[in-house]
């Protein structure tokens, strides 16, 4: 019985090291962009598509995995038993895990740019993966100074849902930069939303976090207007003629984004009842970007 209960632990631990659910923000991006696409042009390369899919989870999991590695270095995941890195007690088949993913993803974008005849997606999903290793990778660590929900941003948003958009395209447009926006907000909050447990050993690593500088209760109360921008934003384009009145479908998400202000606000000083609030947002930048690119291509 012992012996289960052990083997239930561990599984439990490298379910947590792999996250499932964080990879739908791997995917909105992509989802949205390709939206923004049909919207426009009635067309869809379903071969561009799913392959940029693939690439985009495997990017992720590879900034994922990194992290863990860059983490482990400074001592902050060192009570975070879902580590990677503490899990395997093997550093360097860590980093070769997450570098494998890295050069599969880039196989991928490589035959996007070969059926395309174009290197600009390639060249703007680098972009992305510099973001994401100014964030957590030395000697920048961006994120160890507040920055990394601004690289988020940029990184998943404008660049993330742009390359999308010309993957299918080869093309630029205002109503794929609208939507970039509307997409990065809620993926932003996940990353906020994530230090809120976290703050002793932020401190204890030097890790200047949003919510070391602001404190939890400062940053629960900003959160209700974190999220009120998203359904704001994406009605006021709806008033100007920019989205289709489809996109109101993404309303669906109030409740998620309800639901995680009340719960940060209740338990914002409690680490662990305020855990699981990323997890929260994460339900509101699925179902919000989900519906969002429905409604895009309904319209």
């Amino acid at each position: 019985m012992t012996t289960e209960l052990i083997a239930a632990s561990k599984n439990k631990l490298w379910l947590a090291a792999i996250k499932p659910p964080m990879y739908s923000v791997a995917i909105m991006p992509i989802w949205v962009g390709t939206a923004v696409a049909v919207f426009e042009t009635s067309t869809i390369n379903w071969k561009i598509f799913t392959t940029f899919i693939t690439a985009a989870i495997l990017i992720l999991a590879w900034e994922n995995i990194l992290n863990d590695v860059f983490d482990s270095e400074t001592g902050i995941d060192k009570n975070k038993h879902h580590s990677l890195v503490n899990l395997t007690e093997n550093k360097s088949l860590v980093i070769a895990m997450g570098n494998s993913c890295l050069a599969l993803a880039i196989l991928g974008l490589l035959g996007i740019c070969w059926w395309q005849q174009d290197l600009t997606v390639l060249g703007l999903i680098l972009l992305c993966c510099g973001l994401g290793y100014l964030y957590q990778g030395p000697p920048f660590r961006l994120g160890y100074q507040g920055l990394g929900e601004f690289l988020c941003f940029f990184a998943f948003g404008p660049l993330g849902v742009s390359a999308a958009y010309y993957s299918q395209t080869q093309n630029w447009s205002w109503v794929c930069l609208a939507t970039s926006i509307i997409v990065a907000i809620p993926i932003t909050l996940v990353l906020f939303c994530s230090h809120f447990h976290q703050v002793e050993d932020d401190i204890n690593a030097g890790k200047k976090s949003p919510i070391v500088r602001l404190g939890t209760e400062r940053g629960a109360k900003l959160l209700p207007w974190f999220c009120g921008s998203i359904f704001i934003l994406t009605g006021g384009f709806v008033l100007w003629g920019i989205f289709p009145i489809w996109t109101l479908l993404s309303f669906v998400a109030i409740p998620s984004g309800i639901k995680l202000c009340r719960h940060v606000s209740q338990y914002h000083n409690q680490p662990n009842l305020v855990s699981n609030c990323k997890f929260i947002a994460i339900a509101l930048q699925f179902w919000s970007g989900l519906f969002l690119g429905i409604g895009l291509i309904l319209g």
